[in-house]
């Protein structure tokens, strides 16, 4: 093991893939964020377990009835999109004005999603299950899906790029 790695905390020396969860309270506004603390925690049926940081405008939709969830599986094409959706508050930054205005985003079930994903999840809040500090945890059941590819963005990838520690 080199010096390097001894001298990470043992909860950054993980490799997870890196999700944006777009949350809508009704036509025409959404938010997307970056998330890392993704799994599934059930297979009959697939429940998904996410934490969100409750100083987010996603941890707000959330506990607002959320009209549409989409977990968006990043792919490394999608690297750029980090800073913008993980790095700006959607309370004052319009991220979805953002997104269109650089033709980011499509349409999949009436939703806006990233392009270029690896998959799309969507999603039905099940219930909120513990509040911690600065996060929340959430239970969410799926609804359908959608695979595109296996180039999944990962949380080492974010570390290489500068993006994150």
């Amino acid at each position: 093991m080199n010096l390097k790695n001894k001298m990470k905390r043992p909860w950054n020396r993980i490799n997870p893939n890196v999700y944006s969860l777009m949350t809508s309270c009704g036509e025409p506004h959404y938010n997307m964020n970056i998330c890392t603390y993704v799994s599934v925690v059930n297979m009959h049926p697939k429940i998904y377990l996410i934490s969100i940081d409750k100083s987010t405008l996603t941890y707000k939709n959330l506990t607002n009835n959320p009209v549409s969830i989409v977990l968006q599986a990043l792919s490394i094409k999608n690297i750029k999109l980090v800073k913008l959706l993980g790095k700006k508050s959607g309370f004052t930054y319009n991220k979805q004005k953002s997104l269109v205005t650089r033709k980011l985003t499509s349409i999949w079930k009436g939703n806006n999603v990233i392009n270029d994903c690896c998959f799309l999840i969507e999603l039905h809040k099940l219930k909120q299950i513990h509040e911690m500090n600065d996060h929340c945890i959430f239970t969410f059941e799926i609804k359908s899906f959608k695979n595109f590819s296996h180039d999944f963005l990962s949380f080492q990838s974010l570390i290489e790029n500068k993006i994150i520690l």
